[in-house]
Parts: C-alpha cells; structure tokens; sequence
C-alpha cells in the first residue's frame, strides 16, 4: 500500500477545555476588572508624596525690620544675605525673591527689592514692608523655653539580657562605667 493510503485525517474538535480552565479564565477576567476599577478609584486620593520646594532667600519680617536707610552694602547683605538678583544694569537695585511650593497647598511668595543711592540704603519696595517697633527698646525681649521631661522607656528583654551578661545595671553605659576608674 502506498505511504498516502494509511493516513486517515480527521476532523479537529473545538478546544473548549475542562471546567477548571473556564473558571480560571473567568476568575482573571473579574479580577483584572475589579483591580482596574480599584485603581481608578484611588486616583482622587493623594497616593504619592509631593515634597515642598523652597527657592530663593528666606525672607522674615525680622530681617527686614532691621534694614534702615543708611545702610552701607556691607551692611545690609550681612542682614539679607546675598541678593536673588543683581542687575548689572541696575547696580543700585538688589531683588529678593521667596518663592515656596508646599506638595500640597498654595504657592507662597514673598519679594523685596533694596534701592541704593551712592552704595547706601535709600529705600525698600515689595510685599514685605519693614514695620515699626511696638515694644519698648529698654525692654529685653523674654523668650520662654519649654522642656519636656524626659521619658523612661523600660528596656526590653534584648536589653536587658545583655545588661545580665555584662554585670552592668540598666540605666548604667560602658562610658560611665570607664570614667569611674
């Protein structure tokens, strides 16, 4: 018999697999769609951390209410530090910009621009103004300073094993325990 003879062909059955594999594919179906629709849910909520960016010099209503006119350059950038900008066009005019942009919240900004008339302090311009003093001069300012008492955290049973193997009492470092000799 010829080799065309002896084979048969027959017709392929549709794949429809056990139950077990219909189950499985329906279970990562409903799972992928309930992970999407999770996902999408969270998306209102802030899940990643924005860090506060600070540009610039920091100005506070304390540097600028020491700066009067008079002052020399020296002066003034031992007060305000170098300026955020130094036109060499307008070398009379030194800018400070204060810009912070909180991760989350409202962007602060905050500018002062010093005018110098014969290298010394003419005048000031920007949202911080200098303000008058309203306490009296002869009056040393008073600063209260608040200090927690210090916890006692009881050591736990690492700490105290230790402790127990080398003869020392707990609250007892191996500095102190030196300097006793």
């Amino acid at each position: 018999m010829p080799l065309a003879a002896n084979l048969r062909y027959y017709a392929a059955e549709p794949l429809l697999g056990n139950k077990t594999d219909l189950r499985m594919k329906k279970l990562l179906i409903i799972t992928t769609c309930i992970a999407s629709l999770s996902i999408t849910a969270c998306s209102g909520v802030h899940l990643v951390h924005k860090i506060d960016v600070q540009q610039g010099n920091v100005i506070t209503q304390d540097q600028v209410n020491q700066l009067e006119p008079g002052m020399s350059r020296r002066q003034v950038q031992f007060i305000m530090g170098s300026p955020m900008i130094a036109d060499v066009f307008h070398q009379d005019r030194w800018d400070y910009i204060y810009r912070m942009k909180p991760g989350y919240g409202e962007v602060v900004e905050e500018r002062i621009s010093l005018f110098f008339k014969d290298d010394v302090l003419s005048s000031t311009s920007g949202t911080v103004h200098p303000q008058p003093d309203s306490t009296d001069s002869s009056q040393p300012k008073q600063v209260t300073l608040v200090v927690p008492p210090e916890e006692r955290v009881e050591p736990g049973i690492f700490n105290k094993l230790w402790h127990w193997l080398t003869f020392r009492k707990a609250g007892e470092d191996s500095y102190v325990a030196s300097k006793d000799k």
